[in-house]
């Protein structure tokens, strides 16, 4: 038999708390390859930011794994660790190693007595050995400082009324008067340095980082309204002294403001995380003459169609007017919500866990659920592309 024309990308996200990226990928390779292997497969896993983001590149990019102690939100001492890829030029950190709610004990738990100072570490060793590009996951935190605390890592000076410096925690935002940058760290200059931010909460307001995402941090009514003002305060002392007005910016209020402080200090980008990752991964180039895209992720749902990673894949893929389906643990779409233009980037939704299945079975089955569907959907798209020769 000739061989058969064809390009198959496959750029699935994790299945969260079942397999990891590279699994749910080469799951489908492999599934794909039982059926024929003369059609050329490419692998890209994909994240969106979140959860993940690092294990997600190093595993893609076969890089490794910087571990050491830093400090953690509560100003404890914790391990922590971030990656690096392309020959160490690349470092991705994710924040919640090193300043995440998970971190903290739900009884411990008070954004005014929090601090990023921990990232603000991650970010200086990276840059110590050599990054010159940082990409940095945000969700996940504990914190509502601001990123005043991993700006105090990298040197920046916060001082009170009374010329005291301040330690970089969520009370100490209400008390700044003043901002010093001339110490901060000679290597950010030469460093890019991106945001994977998928929310678009400004820094404060009913819409911030202190009333929208400041109760699940433990804070009371009280300590939101201080917070809240303590954000407002950063904001006007950053844009009387250094000239930046992040108040109103998109995605300013993520991770407790750290959004707003990287933006600041650090000159960072924020960015959709589906998106820097299709821009470090060079998924475009991979997939601009692919025949099929496959992609998904443990649960699709309406959520999916705003700014998960399928949903970017796809937009991608309609750019080349590539068809792509998606291979998920779970379908739940109320196709009433979601619009007709945003329905039709998907040529199929499928999904490995039947009705009457558990989610321990699923859990449990999810390699060989994962494997069978995708073998079967292997078959289909054999026998179509043979038939068009």
């Amino acid at each position: 038999m000739d061989k058969l024309k064809g390009k198959i990308v496959i750029a699935c996200d994790k299945y969260k708390g079942n397999l990891t990226v590279m699994q749910v990928c080469t799951i489908i390779k492999n599934a794909i390859m039982n059926i024929t292997k003369d059609i050329e497969i490419i692998v890209s896993p994909m994240a969106d930011g979140g959860e993940g983001i690092v294990s997600t590149l190093v595993e893609s990019y076969k890089g490794r794994y910087v571990e050491f102690e830093v400090t953690g939100s509560t100003g404890k001492k914790v391990k922590s660790s971030f990656g690096l890829i392309e020959n160490g030029n690349t470092a991705v950190i994710e924040m919640s190693s090193a300043s995440g709610l998970w971190l903290v004990k739900p009884q411990d738990r008070n954004p005014l007595y929090t601090t990023t100072y921990g990232t603000g570490e991650l970010i200086k060793k990276a840059l110590e050995i050599g990054a010159k590009r940082i990409i940095i996951g945000i969700g996940g935190s504990a914190t509502n400082d601001a990123g005043i605390g991993a700006a105090r890592a990298l040197g920046v000076k916060f001082y009170d009324k009374n010329k005291n410096m301040l330690s970089g925690f969520g009370k100490d935002l209400a008390r700044i008067e003043s901002i010093c940058v001339s110490d901060l760290d000679s290597l950010v200059n030469g460093a890019e340095i991106f945001v994977a931010c998928d929310v678009d909460n400004p820094l404060y307001g009913p819409n911030g980082a202190a009333f929208v995402y400041g109760p699940q941090k433990g804070a009371d009514v009280e300590t939101v309204k201080m917070l809240d003002e303590g954000l407002r305060n950063f904001a006007g002392v950053v844009k009387r002294d250094l000239k930046k007005d992040v108040g109103g910016l998109k995605g300013a209020g993520a991770a407790g403001g750290l959004g707003a402080g990287l933006v600041t200090f650090l000159n960072a980008e924020l960015k959709s995380g589906t998106d820097i990752i299709i821009q470090v991964t060079h998924l475009e180039d991979k997939i601009k003459d692919a025949d099929l895209v496959i992609t998904g992720e443990g649960a699709m749902d309406n959520q999916t169609f705003y700014g998960k990673s399928a949903y970017g894949v796809a937009m991608l893929a309609k750019k080349y007017n590539i068809p792509v389906i998606t291979v998920n643990g779970s379908v739940n779409i109320d196709y009433d919500k979601i619009e007709k233009q945003k329905q039709n980037l998907f040529a199929g939704n499928f999904d490995t866990v039947t009705r009457d299945m558990c989610l321990e079975d699923a859990i449990k089955n999810g390699k060989d659920l994962l494997y069978f569907m995708s073998k079967e959907i292997a078959k289909f798209y054999v026998s179509i592309i043979s038939k068009s020769r």
